[in-house]
């Protein structure tokens, strides 16, 4: 993140904390308010109630939930896939697919990000083939003609790094084989499988997207003819259970530790199982916060999500960038004590810097309730 010289506050007045997210004053909840995430100066705030304790909400603040799974129509073509969330920098789609793409695909926006919801299926792309299963993240750079062909029915959240590009973070003090070994990432192969595909009668159709408009090249063989390739350039695969998370038993660390992918704009995030924490004055839920620099936006995969309530497998909340959030009343009630020793679920998080917008299409399978879910303590 951006280096700056922030006004040096060093101040505390009143009920507090030493130490941010544990041995909190008895009786208090706490706030963190930060800036670029939490990546910049914070400040912690107690309060008697919880801070999302409202009995109304109006307003283009609210936080928004879609259950994805109710988009019922599956696409032969990525690019026509319903666009969930989307600004300048990223576009966020979630593809169903049925049986093999008719054509290949091609994203001349930027790189493009799958992840495996449901389903199985051969990924043949320039480089290869790759066998894709649920919990699969598949970066295909900007320009890789690609095709999916599923043993069955298909469901793929797809982020795109629009204008720019996927690389990893920095890991710091952690070092670079931490959170995963960058040895996990497979590359396609070029075995018998792909040579078959490549044996395919045309003419083959690709859709190309460019600033959004589609363009089709059309070829009278299959132009997945490479013989071979070198080089520092190729399509990924990562899978979600290879995804060692960031622990301490004594504090819980923010979601920007379970940082996967960075783009310029925007961070894509794993929260895969891990042991909850033990020390006793440390939080075993995630915090309230403001959430003021960045949108928040988490799909959920599989699992029990423990700090949500009524959400399930295929679901995807939104909170913009304003509004104040943290656990749902269910999971309040287990903030210093937890009833089992560790985690139990996989979701991906967005977090982007500017502002997404909300395709008047995704009302059908919007949650309206959503925003009243955190009102009472329980």
């Amino acid at each position: 993140m951006t280096r700056r010289n922030w006004l040096p506050v060093r101040g505390a007045e009143g009920l507090h904390s030493r130490q941010a997210h544990a041995d909190l004053p008895p009786g208090t909840y706490e706030r963190e308010m930060s800036k670029e995430g939490f990546f910049g100066p914070a400040a912690f705030l107690y309060h008697p109630r919880p801070p999302t304790g409202w009995s109304g909400f109006e307003g283009p603040l609210r936080p928004r939930a879609f259950d994805l799974t109710r988009l019922e129509s599956p696409e032969a073509c990525p690019w026509r896939a319903p666009v969930v969330l989307k600004n300048a920098h990223t576009e966020i789609r979630f593809f169903r697919l049925d049986g093999p793409m008719t054509g290949l695909a091609r994203n001349a926006d930027g790189d493009q990000l799958l992840f495996i919801h449901s389903g199985e299926a051969d990924l043949f792309c320039d480089f290869g083939r790759l066998a894709v299963v649920p919990g699969d993240y598949v970066v295909l750079p900007r320009g890789t003609m690609w095709r999916l062909a599923p043993q069955a029915a298909l469901q793929v959240l797809m982020i795109e790094a629009s204008n720019s590009h996927f690389t990893l973070p920095d890991k710091g003090l952690l070092g670079g084989h931490a959170i995963f070994d960058p040895a996990l990432l497979d590359t396609p192969v070029m075995d018998d499988a792909f040579r078959a595909h490549q044996a395919l009668d045309g003419p083959v159709a690709v859709t190309i997207k460019k600033r959004g408009a589609l363009s089709v090249a059309t070829y009278d063989y299959n132009p997945l003819d490479a013989l071979g390739w070198h080089g520092e350039l190729a399509p990924v695969r990562v899978n979600v259970r290879h995804i060692r998370p960031v622990m301490s038993h004594r504090y819980h660390v923010p979601p920007s530790a379970h940082t996967t992918f960075l783009s310029d704009r925007f961070v894509v995030c794993t929260f895969a199982p891990r042991p909850f924490e033990t020390d006793p004055g440390a939080i075993k839920i995630p915090f309230f916060h403001n959430n003021d620099d960045y949108d928040e936006v988490l799909f959920y995969h599989a699992g029990d999500f423990f700090s949500r309530d009524n959400i399930d497998a295929g679901m995807m909340t939104f909170h913009p960038s304003g509004f104040t959030h943290g656990p749902h009343p269910k999971a309040l009630r287990n903030m210093l004590t937890q009833s089992k020793p560790a985690t139990d679920e996989y979701a991906v998080m967005i977090d982007t810097r500017d502002p997404l917008d909300v395709p008047d299409a995704m009302s059908v399978v919007e949650n309206l309730d959503y925003v009243n879910s955190w009102k009472s303590p329980g």
